[in-house]
């Protein structure tokens, strides 16, 4: 499924790696993500997440380590030859989220999420067609979770609430961060919406 990816690559992931490895020696929480995305999986009675922008698999590696079924999907080959050395058991996917339909099919996921601020990364004007391709990947009653910054140059909270409405989504939540303190002015949005039964 998806694209190969040459092993070689995996030095550039690494070094990636190697920062939130680094804040996790500090003791510093490293896994708001997934402690979020657990409890939305505990409200929507799930087990399945789609770690969509997966990178080197920092949050999907978690979400396996406490039990939950997880596929991890990145356009880029170096941080997903970093994941797949860190847990060759997770399906990690080589593939644009632009084009998530042609390497995922029918698939359904209870949680997609979008952690690391994978919304303002993506291609300009790819942010409708994202969305509702992983809107597609939810079950009826799943939640799409997405965080990230909030930049002039950058997909706004309208645009991005416009779209999941498009795609069949419904707001279920909005915080500063993803230990759900409430949303404010200071530059950055973990946004949930629901599909709609």
């Amino acid at each position: 499924m998806g694209t190969r990816w040459d092993e070689t690559d995996a030095p550039k992931g690494d070094a990636y790696d190697a920062r939130w490895s680094q804040m996790a020696a500090a003791g510093q929480d490293i896994h708001g993500e997934a402690d979020l995305v657990a409890s939305v999986l505990e409200e929507v009675g799930g087990t399945r997440v789609l770690d969509a922008g997966c990178g080197t698999g920092r949050v999907a590696i978690e979400l396996r380590r406490r039990g939950v079924e997880v596929v991890g999907v990145d356009a880029d080959t170096t941080m997903l030859a970093t994941a797949r050395r860190n847990d060759p058991e997770i399906e990690w996917i080589h593939a644009d989220l632009a084009d998530l339909d042609t390497h995922l099919a029918d698939e359904l996921f209870d949680v997609v999420v979008l952690a690391g601020n994978v919304m303002i990364f993506l291609h300009p004007g790819t942010e409708e067609t994202v969305i509702a391709q992983l809107s597609r990947h939810l079950r009826p009653g799943g939640r799409l979770v997405a965080g990230f910054a909030l930049r002039p140059d950058r997909i706004s909270l309208d645009d991005y609430d416009r779209y999941a409405a498009a795609a069949g989504l419904t707001p279920a939540g909005r915080w500063a961060t993803w230990d759900r303190q409430p949303f404010g002015d200071d530059g950055y949005a973990v946004t949930a919406h629901q599909r709609v039964r």
